[in-house]
């Protein structure tokens, strides 16, 4: 009997050391795997940052030109008002001159 537990021990310490020694090389492997996949996302990462950096220039590039737009229309604007306020004076002027030539005040 002595022979049997003795066998038997040192068996059940092999298993458990086969098991430790297998959880150790799977955990390397994953963790290879895991550093593998970190630097591909950071490889993806920095791709997707530089495209975020284009993208954000376009747009600022695009709305500083809306507003430039926007400063030219209003100086349109601005200029048609200046010119429709002159006529509406020159019309009020014919209209007075008018209505002295026809005798009314």
């Amino acid at each position: 009997m002595n022979f049997l537990e003795v066998y038997s021990e040192a068996g059940m310490i092999g298993v458990v050391g086969a098991l430790l020694v297998y959880v150790v090389y799977s955990m390397n492997k994953r963790g290879t795997t895991q550093a593998e996949d970190l630097k591909d996302l950071k490889t993806e990462n920095r791709g997707q940052s530089e495209t975020l950096e284009n993208m954000e220039s376009m747009v600022i590039k695009l709305i500083n030109r809306w507003n430039k737009s926007d400063d030219k229309l209003d100086r349109k604007f601005d200029s048609l008002t200046k010119e429709i306020n002159d006529l509406d004076n020159q019309v009020s002027e014919i209209k007075g001159i008018i209505s002295r030539l026809n005798g009314k005040h």
